[in-house]
């Protein structure tokens, strides 16, 4: 078993930056797709972005050039550099791990909210 835990949302003001922390309990990052999801009310959980173990991303059209997704070393925190954010970037953003080995694990989430 495996815990994610997410941290560094929070409220800004448009035009503003995050960043987003997925920390694994174990190394777990290093043999799959993480990736980073958003849910807001009313709407199903959408996919942000993405990196796979060999590095390679893949963004929601809306975000690109705007969000960063990346991943240590270690293999045990995946980051979400957000900048330029607009109101509607608001949401709870989900980490997201998908192992090779069938495995899938989600954190708990973290709020963003992005004011006008």
């Amino acid at each position: 078993q495996v815990q994610l835990v997410e941290s560094g949302g929070g409220l800004v003001q448009a035009g503003g930056s995050l960043r987003l922390s997925c920390e694994a309990s174990r190394r777990i990052f290093t043999n799959g797709v993480m990736g980073w999801y958003r849910q807001t009310p009313g709407k199903q959980r959408e996919l942000v972005a993405s990196i796979t173990s060999r590095g390679t991303t893949s963004y929601a059209d809306s975000m690109k050039g705007r969000f960063t997704i990346s991943a240590d070393n270690a293999g045990t925190t995946v980051y979400l550099r957000m900048n330029n954010l607009k109101p509607e970037d608001t949401g709870v953003y989900y980490c997201n791990v998908r192992t090779f080995s069938l495995e899938v694990y989600w954190g708990q989430g973290t709020q963003v909210t992005v004011s006008s």
